[in-house]
C-alpha cells in the first residue's frame, strides 16, 4: 500500500523521524517497506501489508498506529464534530447474513464541486485522481481509516429505503466504470425497492451516481462477509480498493468511528444537513479477551523480559489490560482479528521489543548433549527418501516431479478438474509422459539417454503409500520405498535405520563420504535460465586426412557458429576409411542453435551451416 509520509505527520504532535528511519524501524517491526519515493516536498512509502494484518493496517491511521508502537510516539486524539441531526425517513432491511453491518445516513442539500487543494494532493500523492469533493471525501476516509464508504444521489432511489438482498437470476447492474454485471443469488447487492444499486463491498452502480447534479446523499458504511466478498470479486472479475480491504476482513466495530469521520468531512467540504443515522448491526461483535503470563512469553522466546518491559508493550500497542493472578487479563482491540490467542501476543512482544533482544546462544554440550536421549526424533521415512534418492542420483539419474492428479485412478476427487479428477494410483505413468517429452529435449541435456526417477505417494482403495520408481525408454521399474530401500541394502549397512545411525546416514550420499558430497555440490554448475524458444539441431559430417585432431573442426564450429550454438558440438558418429588410397577419418558432429529472444528461422541456421562448411572446404577437408 502507498502511504504518505505529510500524511502520517498529521496523527502526531512530535515530529516524525526522518523517512529513512521510519522505512527502516517499520521493517524490522512491522512490515516490509519495499519502495521510497519522493512527491514533491513528501516520501511515499510503498508497504507490502501482508494479508495477517490487513484488517487494520491497509490504512494510513493503521500504520501510524504501528509507528507510535515502534517509536513510543503518542498519536493525537482527532476529534469529530457533533450534530443535531434531524429525524429522518431512511429505512434499511437485510435480506441476508452476508451483511454483518450497515449504517446509513441521509445528507440533504448539499453543493458539489470542486476539492479542495489540500485534499487533491493528498490524493494524487497515493496514486487516485479526484473526481468531486463527495467522491473525494469517501476515498480520504478509506485510505485514512482502511473502511470503505459509498454515497448514493438520494434523489435517483425509488424511495428512501436501502435493501440488501442477493441478486437475482437474469438481473443486470451497469457499474460506474460502465462494465454490465450479471447478477444470480449468490452475488449480495445493495437496492432500492425496485434496481441494484450496488454490488455489496466491491462497486457502485450507475443508477444512483453522485454528479454534479446531486443535492442529497445517502451515505453507506457497512461490513460484508470477506469469504463471500473475495468469491463475487472473482466471479464477475472486478477487484477495487474496497475488495482489498472486506476480502481480509474489517471488523463491524470500525463503522462508527467511520461515519462519524466522513459526516464530518463531508459537511466541512460540502455543507449539508445531516439527518439521524440508521444502524442495523445484527450480531454484535464481542471483544475478545485473552490471559498470558510473563512466564509464557519468557519461556516461549527464550528471553528474560521483566513485567515493566511486557507492560510497556501493551501500553505502546494500546491494548487495554489488568492483572489477575500473575497473570496479564488483555482485551484485544476490535481491529486486531489477527490475535486470537496467547501465541499472539508473544508474537507482539517480540516485534515490538526487537528480535536482536534475543540472545544467539547455541544448545549446551553440542547440538544434542551428551547422549542418545537427547538427540532429536529422527523421521525414518525422511532418511529412507533421502537414502533413495542419493542412490539414485549416484546412478546417474535425474529426479523428476509429475502431478499427483490424473485422468484415472481408485481414488476420485471432489470438485477438480474433469480430465484430472483422479489421485494417482502409481508413478509409472508419470514417468513414461515425463521421458517422452525429454526425448525430445535430449540435444539440449547433454545427456546419451533419459534416466528419471520419483519418489512420491500414491493413492488405491486401501490407503497411501510411497513409491520409488526409476527407469529410461527401455524400461521402468516401480517398487514401495521400504522394499527399495531393502533391495539396495545389505543386511550389515540397514544398521543405518536405526536411531544412532541415522545421523550419519544424513551426511552420506549413497553410502559417499560427506566430504565426497561437499565437492560435488561446491563443483557443480551454476543454474542459468534456458531459453523459452525452440532449438533447432543441424548434423554436419566431415572426412578428415588421417591423424587430423577432431578439436580442429570443433574450433570452426565454434567460431562461426556465432552466439546461437548453444552447446558444444557433440561427436556422434566417427569411422576411419580408405578412400582413393589414402586413410580417411569421418567426424560427425550435432550442433545445437537457439536465441533467447526469438525463434529461430531455417535460413538464419542455413546462412551459419554454409559459412561452416565453406570454412572446412577452405582447409581441404571433404562434407559427407
Amino acid at each position: 500500500m502507498l502511504i504518505s509520509y505529510n500524511w502520517l505527520q498529521n496523527y502526531f504532535e512530535e515530529k516524525l523521524p526522518e523517512p529513512e528511519k521510519v522505512a527502516e524501524e517499520v521493517t524490522f517491526h512491522s512490515f516490509e517497506v519495499e519502495e521510497m519515493d519522493k512527491v514533491e516536498n513528501d516520501t511515499i512509502f510503498d508497504i507490502k501489508i501482508l494479508p495477517d494484518r490487513a484488517h487494520d493496517c491497509l490504512s494510513h491511521w493503521g500504520v501510524a498506529k504501528e509507528i507510535s508502537a515502534i517509536f513510543d510516539l503518542e498519536i493525537k486524539n482527532k476529534e469529530y464534530k457533533t450534530f443535531t441531526p434531524k429525524p429522518t425517513e431512511l429505512k434499511i432491511e437485510i435480506q441476508d447474513n452476508k451483511c454483518l453491518r450497515y449504517m446509513g445516513r441521509i445528507v440533504k442539500n448539499i453543493k458539489i464541486g470542486e476539492s479542495p487543494d489540500w485534499l487533491k494532493n493528498k490524493l494524487n500523492t497515493i496514486g487516485q485522481k479526484s473526481i468531486n469533493n463527495i467522491i473525494d471525501a469517501a476515498n480520504f476516509v478509506m485510505f485514512d481509516l482502511g473502511q470503505p464508504i459509498h454515497c448514493f444521489d438520494l434523489d435517483k432511489l425509488e424511495s428512501s429505503k436501502i435493501i440488501i438482498r442477493n441478486g437475482k437470476i437474469g438481473e443486470k447492474i451497469t457499474t460506474l466504470d460502465k462494465k454490465e454485471v450479471n447478477l444470480d443469488n449468490s452475488i449480495l447487492i445493495i437496492a432500492d425497492e425496485r434496481d441494484p444499486l450496488a454490488i455489496a463491498g466491491i462497486k457502485g452502480g450507475d443508477k444512483a451516481e453522485v454528479d454534479s447534479n446531486t443535492k442529497n446523499i445517502v451515505i453507506e458504511v457497512a461490513n460484508f462477509n470477506p469469504t463471500t466478498t473475495r468469491k463475487t470479486s472473482k466471479k464477475i472479475g472486478i477487484s477495487t480498493d474496497a475488495v482489498k480491504r472486506y476480502e481480509n476482513e474489517i471488523t463491524p466495530e470500525l463503522c462508527e468511528k467511520v461515519m462519524n469521520a466522513i459526516t464530518d468531512m463531508i459537511y466541512a467540504l460540502a455543507g449539508g444537513e445531516m439527518e439521524e443515522i440508521v444502524d442495523i448491526y445484527p450480531q454484535k461483535t464481542e471483544q475478545r479477551i485473552v490471559l498470558i503470563s510473563i512466564n509464557y512469553i519468557n519461556k516461549r522466546l527464550g528471553s528474560n523480559f521483566s513485567k515493566e518491559e511486557i507492560e510497556s508493550v501493551w501500553k505502546k500497542l494500546n491494548f487495554g489490560y489488568k492483572e489477575k493472578d500473575k497473570e496479564f487479563e488483555i482485551k484485544i482491540p476490535f481491529l486486531r482479528i489477527d490475535i486470537t490467542g496467547p501465541h499472539d501476543l508473544v508474537e507482539e512482544v517480540i516485534r515490538i521489543l526487537g528480535y536482536n533482544r534475543i540472545e544467539e546462544k547455541l544448545p549446551k554440550d553440542g547440538p544434542w548433549g551428551n547422549s542418545l536421549k537427547d538427540r532429536p526424533l529422527i523421521n525414518e521415512i525422511f532418511y529412507k527418501m533421502l537414502w533413495a534418492r542419493n542412490k539414485l542420483l549416484t546412478d546417474g539419474y535425474s529426479e523428476i516431479m509429475t502431478y499427483v492428479f490424473r485422468d484415472k485412478g481408485e481414488v476420485e476427487v471432489l470438485a477438480s478438474a474433469s480430465d484430472k479428477k483422479f489421485l494417482r494410483n502409481n508413478l509409472s505413468d508419470g514417468l513414461k509422459e515425463s521421458i517422452k517429452l525429454n526425448q525430445l529435449n535430449i540435444p539440449l541435456l547433454d545427456m546419451d539417454e533419459i534416466k528419471v526417477f520419483e519418489i512420491g505417494t500414491i493413492f488405491t482403495k486401501n490407503g497411501e503409500e510411497i513409491h520409488v520408481a526409476y527407469g529410461d525408454k527401455k524400461e521402468i521399474k516401480e517398487i514401495n520405498l521400504d522394499k527399495f530401500v531393502n533391495e539396495k541394502l545389505s543386511s550389515e549397512v540397514h544398521g543405518y535405520f536405526s536411531v544412532e545411525k541415522f545421523l550419519v546416514l544424513g551426511s552420506t550420499a549413497s553410502q559417499g563420504t560427506s566430504e565426497e558430497t561437499s565437492h560435488s555440490l561446491t563443483n557443480s554448475r551454476p543454474f542459468k535460465m534456458w531459453s523459452l524458444y525452440p532449438f533447432i539441431t543441424r548434423d554436419i559430417a566431415v572426412w578428415v586426412p588421417e591423424g587430423t585432431a577432431p578439436e580442429k573442426l570443433i574450433e570452426i564450429y565454434k567460431s562461426f557458429g556465432t552466439e546461437l550454438l548453444i552447446k558444444e558440438p557433440k561427436l556422434f558418429d566417427s569411422f576411419t576409411k580408405i578412400i582413393d588410397g589414402k586413410e580417411k577419418t569421418s567426424f560427425a558432429y550435432r550442433l545445437v542453435f537457439q536465441a533467447d529472444d526469438r525463434t529461430l528461422t531455417d535460413e538464419e541456421i542455413n546462412v551459419i551451416m554454409t559459412n561452416i562448411t565453406n570454412k572446412v572446404l577452405s582447409l581441404g577437408f571433404e562434407v559427407r
